[in-house]
Formats: structure tokens, sequence, C-alpha cells
């Protein structure tokens, strides 16, 4: 499409959603991996000021009704099915408990393609006027997070957040209106939608989706027949790219930059991004999805310890503070403590849930990431540990207390702790260990079958450890780090 195509679809999509009845500031949610109709919703909720609530298509029907639920979605745009998952089935059954969903449309149908052609028929006047009614700072996005009391929170996102946010990540790539930008990272998250698609329109730069999911052949083969400019990816998918038997043949030469985010790329992966890729200018991005969502990227010229030993400095109207987390005073130049940023970019706030907003951005607007980090001399940012458990499961944010408050229902489980393990394919793959009820018995496959289709396929735990007792510190707090000692030793992970 051209630009002008662009203009006029996400007119026409407008239209339609102001024919549905749907008001400024009315939630519609989106269930569907990548497509070219999730980018013209994208921005034709923008445009009505219809706030998009972005659900991560491995959701199942425990988590995509509470996210439907919580955020008061109205109506749902989804996909009917994928890979085997039958989404239809799955909405159908939140729909008939959740009265606050008024309607579903599904892409390639006659409701979806009359919603898509609606300003063709009834003009645009109405979608001009709304339009005219809007302000930077209204609510345009809620994206969800696992959320470390089991329940996932609606970081709620403005124009100006993520509109500045993919502007200046598009800024530090070099972007033009002669780049091609391929995005195999999922729209749902801001990777795709922030950094990829908004990134791309703010320099008039040439948006590509290879795939509807990640396929490492089919994002080298759209790199080379689009001659793409710039890759997106977390450091598992350019693995798996690099790793490809295939690869050989791929003519990447016209890349020159793009983006690694989401986990540390070891030093070797690295090298072969700038040699066997091409992508000398390649950048390390850091953020968080309340922080819409980069706060730091290295530079195009940086050295390579630079981007992978640190994830750059700050970006332009962003600052950025490493403090104690004891006494909230910041630190020395290469002393750790946690990281802190504020600006623009931090949210308005998790959705419905002033008292979780309160305990992430202080009253000065300082949004605490929980990561913890140094930064040296020339003001690089190294992030060297997470004071929270979360665990980054291929590019995936999990906390472990969502998929422990989960295994609570399963009828044999006592108590059960969840840690991070290391992989070699992931950068962390989800270990549980079960205490189980006096007179129960269960095996790590039950425990499986009771994860899958409930919850998202990443969270469900691969390696399952039976155990009697938890290590507690002498204060009765259980010591996560030798769990995963304890798994490392009985995986033979050294």
């Amino acid at each position: 499409m051209t630009y002008g195509d662009f203009d006029r679809a996400v007119d026409d999509l407008s239209a339609g959603l102001l024919d549905s009845g749907l008001a400024a500031g009315d939630r519609v949610g989106i269930w569907s991996p990548n497509r070219v109709e999730w980018t013209l919703l994208q921005y034709a909720a923008a445009r009505t000021g219809v706030i998009l609530v972005t659900i991560n298509p491995a959701y199942r029907t425990s988590e995509l009704e509470y996210v439907v639920r919580q955020s008061g979605s109205r109506v749902v745009v989804a996909i009917s099915e994928f890979k085997g998952s039958d989404y239809r089935a799955m909405l159908a059954e939140v729909q008939a408990s959740t009265p606050e969903l008024e309607r579903v449309v599904y892409f390639d149908t006659p409701q979806w393609a009359d919603l898509a052609s609606a300003g063709q028929r009834l003009g645009y006047a109405a979608v001009h006027e709304r339009a005219a009614t809007l302000g930077s700072d209204d609510p345009i996005n809620i994206q969800y997070t696992s959320g470390t009391t089991g329940f996932p929170k609606g970081a709620t996102l403005s124009h100006h957040n993520i509109l500045n946010n993919g502007y200046f990540v598009g800024q530090r790539c070099g972007y033009t209106a002669a780049d091609r930008v391929c995005i195999p990272v999922p729209f749902y998250h801001c990777f795709g939608m922030v950094m990829g698609n908004i990134g791309s329109t703010t320099h008039g730069a040439c948006m590509v989706i290879p795939a509807e999911a990640f396929d490492p052949i089919a994002t080298l083969q759209a790199v080379q027949d689009e001659r793409c400019t710039s890759l997106y990816g977390v450091p598992t998918m350019f693995i798996a790219e690099l790793a490809s038997s295939d690869f050989e043949r791929f003519d990447l030469s016209s890349l020159r930059t793009g983006i690694m985010a989401g986990s540390p790329c070891p030093v070797e992966v690295m090298k072969q991004v700038l040699e066997r890729m091409h992508m000398k200018q390649v950048t390390i991005c850091y953020g968080m999805t309340e922080t819409s969502p980069v706060s730091t990227q290295t530079t195009a010229d940086d050295t390579i310890d630079q981007r992978v030993g640190t994830v750059g400095p700050v970006h332009p109207h962003v600052e950025v503070k490493i403090i104690d987390p004891n006494t909230g005073r910041t630190v020395g130049r290469s002393e750790a403590g946690e990281l802190c940023t504020r600006g623009y970019s931090v949210m308005l706030g998790y959705w419905n849930d002033e008292a979780r907003t309160a305990e992430a951005i202080d009253a000065a607007g300082w949004m605490h990431t929980g990561d913890l980090a140094t930064m040296d001399d020339d003001g690089y940012v190294s992030i060297v540990g997470r004071s929270k458990d979360m665990i980054i499961r291929g590019g995936e944010n999990v906390y472990p207390r969502e998929i422990e408050e989960f295994l609570y229902g399963h009828p044999a489980v006592g108590d059960v702790q969840v840690v991070g393990i290391p992989d070699d394919r992931y950068g962390e793959e989800i270990g549980a260990f079960i205490m189980l009820k006096a007179g129960q018995s269960a095996d790590a496959e039950d425990i499986r079958n009771f994860c899958r289709g409930r919850i998202a396929h990443f969270k469900v735990p691969r390696h399952v450890f039976f155990v009697d007792e938890f290590p507690m510190t002498v204060t009765g707090k259980i010591q996560k780090y030798k769990l995963r000692e304890q798994a490392s030793a009985a995986l033979g992970i050294d």
C-alpha cells in the first residue's frame, strides 16, 4: 500500500467504528497475530479516540475473559482460527459470561468487510469532526502486562506517549522515507506497534509484515524480496535466523540497521548480526510497556562492547536515575541500584487500578522499573539484574506469581514456586517446584495438561519438580535462587 492507500483505508475503517456507535474513550480489543488489518485498526482507533486493547494471541479463555472484563471492552476484533486454535469457540465462551462484550467481529467475514469499507458509503465528515475533538494526552492504548499479584495490569498509554516514543526510536535508527522496516515481532506488544509501526510512519518508512507469527525463513525471505533496510527481533529470533540451514541462500545485503531488544544479546550473536546480516548500525533498546516502551537505546556507531554490555544512553526528552532501593537516594556512577525513568513516555497509569499505579509511579513522576542497573561515566546504562523475580523467556516477560496463582487451582497442588531456569534457546524456561497435598498424586504431564489451553503456551512450565519442602531463610522467606540452583544441577546445566 502507498501512504495514500493506507490513509484512505484508515478513514474507511474509522467511519465504520463511528457507525458502530463507539464513543471516544470506548475500548475495543484486538486478538490476532500480525496482519495488515491489525495495523488499520491501530490507526483507525487512534483517529476516532477509541482505546485499543491489545490482547496477546497466545492468551486462552481465563486470560481473555479477565482482560475483556477488566478493560470493559465493548467490541473485540479477532481472527477466527490460527495454528489449530479455535478463536471463535474461545470468544463464544467468554462472551457468554461477559455481558460488557457487546460484539465480536472476525476478519475475513462480511461483517469486517462492511466495517472496513464504511467510509465509502457514509463519507468522512464524522471522522474529521471526531478527530478534531481529540487531545494528545487522551488514552489510546491499553497493553496488559503480567502482574506480580497474579492478575495482568493494563498499562494505559496516550497518543503523546507512543507517538513520540516511536518517533525517537526511528530517529536513533536514522530512518528516512527510503527505509523498509521488517517487523516479525508481535503487534500486540509495544515492540511491534510502537517501535515498528509508529517508528516507521513517523518517518515515512515502509512497514513490512513477513508473516502472522515469527518464522525465520519467512523473515529472511521478506528481507530479501522487499529489500528491507531494517530488521527487528529479540535475540532468540536472530539466533533462529542465523541457525537456519537455508541462511546462506538469502541476499541480506540491503540491511543497514534494526533493533534487538527483550533480553541481553550474546557477543557471538552480535558479531554475526553485524557481519553475516550486514546490520552494522543495529541498535539495542531497553524499556518496559509502562514507558511506551523505550527509555534507553544504543546509537548507530557504538562499539560491540557497548551493544552487548549496555542498553545505551537515555532517549531524548527522558530522564533516568539509579537509586538505592532502600533509601531512594541516587547512587554514584558504576554503582548498582534500581533504574527509574521519568518524562513524556511514562504511562498514564494502570487501567482502573490506582493502588498499583501508585506503587509503580512515585509522587515526583518517576517510574520504578524494578530492574537493577549501573550507569558508566559516558552515560551508558547496563542492566545487571532484576529486583523482582521476573522471568524473560524468548523476549516474553513472565511473572512467576501469575503462574503460581494459576497452579494453586490444581486440585493436587498444595504449594508451588515458579522460577526461571537457564535455557540455550529461550534464555530462560519456566520451572515449577510443587508440593502436593497430602494423599494427592500428580506427575509433570498432569500439571502441563492442566495449563494447556488455559494460560499462554509460553507460561506452561517446561520443567516440573516435586518436592517435600522449599529452601527457606531464617525469617521464612523462600530462597528462589536455591531452587534455580537445584533445577540447574538436576538438569545438568552449567
